[in-house]
C-alpha cells in the first residue's frame, strides 16, 4: 500500500513532538540568562592531536584515500565553551575548529562567549532526510506519467527493498519530476547517523534494478542520480525543502552585553544586517548569510565529514532584529545540514578525537553534533557582523590574519619608504 507524502511528513515531523521540546525548554530553564558559564579552561588534546601518537599504519586510510601519498596538516584551534539549548546538546562545549584563515577562531570564540554569557543558542532539528534522484529516459510523455504512477503504487516494495542494504538507512517518501521523456524519482531517506551518501547511493541502486527488472513501462536508460537531488550544490529546491538535518538556532542578547563584547549597538548591527541582507539578495545568493561557510568547513575537515557537502550545507539565512526591550535577537535557518557521527572519515584517529571531544562519536550522536554545528555557525554569524557594523573586521584580519614574516616585510617597506 502506498504511503501518501503527506503521511511520510508527519512521521518526518514526528522529531518536533512535545517531549523533544520539553527537553530544550528545561535545558533554557536550567541555564537561564546571567548565568555565569564555566571557566575557559581547554581540555587536554588527545594523543594524535597532540602528536604524541603517530599513525604508523596507512592501511587505516583504506576506504577513504587511494594512491595515499601524504598527510596535509591543518591546524585545529578550539573555541568555547558554547552552551547549546538543545534536545541532543544541552550543556557547554568546546567546538574544534580546522582552519589556515587567521582570525576566524578568535571571531568564532567571541561568538560561542556572548551566546554562552546570553544564557545559550536554542537550536532545533525540524525535519532529517538526505535524497538520491535517479533520472529515467522513455518514448513519450505518456510512458513518464505511467511510470510515475507505476512507482507510487509500488512504494512500499521500494521501501522493503532499502531495508536489504542498510541496516541504518530507511526510504521515507518521494517525489516526482517530469520533463517530456525525462523523469527524476527523487528518493528521501533517514540515514541514521550516518551522513548518508553512500548509504543511499546503494540503496537507490537496488531499487533502480528492481524498477527495471519489473516495471512494465521500460526505461530506455536510468542513471543514479541525474542532478535534482542538489548533492554537493547549493539550490533553490535544497534550500526550501531541506536536504540533511533542517537546522534552526537563535540567540538573544542583552544589549548591554552587545555594547560590552562587540562593541556595537543593536541598532547598528540590524542596520548592518539588513543592508548585507537586501545585498545577498541582489547578488542571487541561494540563502543569504554570512559565512555558514567558514564555520562548517573548519569543522567538517576536524571532525571528519565530507567537506564538498559544505556547498549545499552552507545555504541558509540569517537575521536580526530588536525586541521590544532593545535588546538583539538572532537567529539563522540552516537547511541541508549534512553531518554523521559514524561512517565516513569519523573513524579516523585526529577526526575521532575532535567528535570525542565533543562526545559526538559514533551511535546516537548525530543530532547531537547537528545541533552544536548550528550553534557555532550562530556564534559566526553574530561576531562577524558585529566586527562590519563596529568597523572592526579590516582591523581584526590584520591583527590575527597575516602572517609575522609579512609583517616584517610590510615594516621593512614602510621604513625604506619613508626614509
Amino acid at each position: 500500500m502506498y504511503i501518501s507524502k503527506s503521511q511520510m511528513k508527519t512521521r518526518l515531523n514526528t522529531i518536533i513532538d512535545s517531549e523533544v521540546l520539553g527537553q530544550i525548554k528545561n535545558n533554557i530553564k536550567n541555564h537561564g540568562i546571567g548565568v555565569k558559564p564555566m571557566k575557559n579552561q581547554q581540555p587536554p588534546a588527545g594523543p594524535y592531536l597532540a602528536g604524541i601518537k603517530k599513525i604508523q599504519d596507512p592501511s587505516i586510510f583504506d576506504g577513504n584515500i587511494e594512491n595515499f601519498y601524504g598527510m596535509a596538516q591543518i591546524p585545529i584551534g578550539l573555541i568555547g565553551p558554547l552552551r547549546v539549548n538543545g534536545a541532543y546538546a544541552g550543556g557547554s562545549w568546546h567546538v574544534p575548529l580546522a582552519t589556515t584563515e587567521g582570525a576566524l577562531v578568535a571571531s568564532y570564540n567571541r561568538g560561542a562567549k556572548i551566546i554562552t554569557l546570553s544564557g545559550g543558542a536554542n537550536v532545533l532539528c525540524i525535519s532529517e532526510t538526505i535524497t538520491r534522484s535517479p533520472g529515467f529516459i522513455f518514448n513519450s510523455i505518456f510512458e513518464s506519467a505511467q511510470f510515475v504512477a507505476w512507482v507510487s503504487e509500488h512504494f512500499t516494495i521500494l521501501r522493503d527493498i532499502v531495508t536489504t542494504t542498510t541496516r541504518y538507512g530507511h526510504l521515507e517518501d518521494f517525489d516526482s519530476k517530469i520533463d517530456g521523456k525525462y523523469v527524476w524519482i527523487n528518493f528521501k531517506f533517514v540515514s541514521g547517523d550516518a551522513a548518508g551518501q553512500n548509504m543511499v547511493t546503494i540503496a537507490t541502486d537496488a531499487i533502480c534494478h528492481y524498477i527495471e527488472k519489473f516495471s512494465p513501462i521500460k526505461p530506455n536508460k536510468w542513471y543514479i542520480d541525474a542532478n535534482l537531488s542538489g548533492d554537493k550544490k547549493a539550490t533553490r529546491l535544497s534550500q526550501y525543502a531541506g536536504r540533511g538535518k533542517n537546522m534552526l538556532a537563535e540567540v538573544t542578547i542583552n544589549k548591554l552585553l552587545v555594547k560590552k563584547f562587540l562593541h556595537t549597538t543593536p541598532e547598528e548591527f540590524v542596520e548592518y544586517s539588513n543592508m548585507a541582507m537586501v545585498g545577498g539578495i541582489h547578488s542571487g545568493s541561494i540563502g543569504v548569510n554570512a559565512h555558514f561557510s567558514n564555520a562548517l568547513t573548519a569543522l567538517f575537515i576536524a571532525c571528519g565529514q565530507d567537506a564538498a557537502c559544505v556547498a549545499e550545507s552552507s545555504t541558509g539565512t540569517s537575521r536580526a532584529e530588536l525586541t521590544k526591550q532593545g535588546d538583539l535577537y538572532i537567529s539563522i535557518s540552516l537547511p541541508n545540514l549534512i553531518v554523521g557521527t559514524v561512517g565516513g572519515g569519523t573513524h579516523l584517529p585526529t577526526q575521532k578525537e575532535c567528535l570525542e571531544l565533543m562526545d559526538c562519536y559514533g551511535k546516537d550522536k548525530s543530532k547531537k553534533f547537528a545541533e552544536i554545528c548550528a550553534a557555532t555557525v550562530l556564534a559566526g554569524e553574530i561576531s562577524i557582523a558585529a566586527a562590519i557594523a563596529a568597523g572592526h573586521f579590516t582591523q581584526a584580519h590584520k591583527k590575527y590574519g597575516r602572517t609575522h614574516k609579512l609583517k616584517r616585510e610590510m615594516n621593512h617597506v614602510c621604513t625604506n619608504t619613508i626614509g
